[in-house]
């Protein structure tokens, strides 16, 4: 499993002071704004404070003390360490461990193997299939179970059928 989580990314500069506006991709904003350091370009940074807004956060970073240094960074990618993450809950998991597991129909079918998700309010999965892509998104009925220990997503072949696009 990676040791380090894409947790969000830099908006934009929010005021004269330093602070920062992050597009969170944790679950919520919260799960964000517990972190007690990030790195960005492979710098460590101190969250000396972050407050949620939606789903995004306003956060202060240690070494980040004004507009103009706040500037240099947007657009980056802030990373976090698994291990400062909050703990999950029983039956969830980090997207990022998802990828690379073998996607199979409930009678054992092999489909493809997940190369990227897109996160949204119902997330977006690509799968590699040879030559061929699939796309299908999570949807209620599709994902039947995840078992990221064995690197496998079990799929109802029928609902997928019904939404998935091939290229």
């Amino acid at each position: 499993m990676e040791k380090t989580l894409t947790v969000a990314t830099i908006l934009k500069p929010q005021g004269i002071r330093g602070e920062i506006k992050v597009k969170t991709l944790t679950d919520s904003a919260e799960d964000f704004c517990a972190l007690p350091r990030v790195f960005i370009d492979g710098a460590e940074y101190k969250v000396l404070s972050a407050r949620p807004a939606g789903d995004c956060a306003y956060v202060m970073l240690r070494g980040v003390a004004d507009r103009n240094a706040a500037e240099l960074l947007r657009a980056k990618d802030v990373v976090a360490l698994r291990e400062d993450m909050p703990a999950l809950p029983e039956d969830t998991f980090y997207l990022v461990d998802v990828l690379g597991c073998k996607v199979v129909t409930e009678k054992g079918k092999i489909l493809g193997e997940v190369t990227e998700i897109t996160p949204a309010k119902t997330d977006i999965y690509v799968l590699s299939c040879g030559e061929k892509k699939i796309t299908f998104p999570a949807a209620e009925g599709v994902i039947e179970s995840i078992d990221v220990e064995n690197k496998i997503v079990a799929v109802n072949k029928k609902r997928f059928e019904e939404v998935a696009l091939y290229e």
